[in-house]
């Protein structure tokens, strides 16, 4: 009988969908993805005559902002769609800005997904990029921020 290994959380794979030049393998390769998780919002009501007793029912789910991280990129056809998007939502000037479906798979040894997620209508909500030290020799990562209106598992 063959054992069960339960799967390494480093090898994984961000796809972006519906953004124009984002083919590149280069623009798929972050090291780190976070906040993929959901939450129920319950309503507590307690039962009408009787204090013992009270109720939890649920409202609505409520998903945290995704948390990409990678190495610092220049000239991408993400960073061109991020400012789309803070072009569109911060000035008066209106662009055709459309947010992007995004695929995070999970990938075994050979490169084939074990767990795939599809991230729904993802828009960025925060850039950030890391300190610089002139004492420390470390790479300049970017955090990029995305809203989203939910996720599924597919696989």
């Amino acid at each position: 009988m063959a054992s069960y290994y339960p799967p390494t959380g480093f090898h994984f794979r961000v796809e972006f969908q519906g953004i124009s030049g984002m083919d590149s393998d280069t623009e798929q390769r972050f090291q780190d993805v976070g906040g993929l998780s959901f939450e129920i919002e319950t309503e507590t009501v307690n039962e009408g005559g009787e204090n013992r007793f009270s109720h939890k029912f649920p409202k609505r789910t409520k998903y945290p902002n995704l948390v990409l991280k990678r190495g610092l990129l220049t000239n991408t056809a993400l960073l061109d769609w991020m400012n789309a998007a803070m072009n569109t939502f911060y000035t008066v000037v209106i662009y055709d800005f459309k947010p992007a479906d995004i695929l995070i798979s999970l990938l075994d040894e050979a490169g084939n997904p074990l767990a795939v997620w599809s991230v729904v209508q993802a828009y960025p909500v925060k850039w950030s990029v890391s300190d610089f030290r002139s004492t420390e020799n470390a790479v300049v990562v970017e955090t990029i921020e995305l809203a989203y209106q939910y996720f599924e598992r597919k696989l």
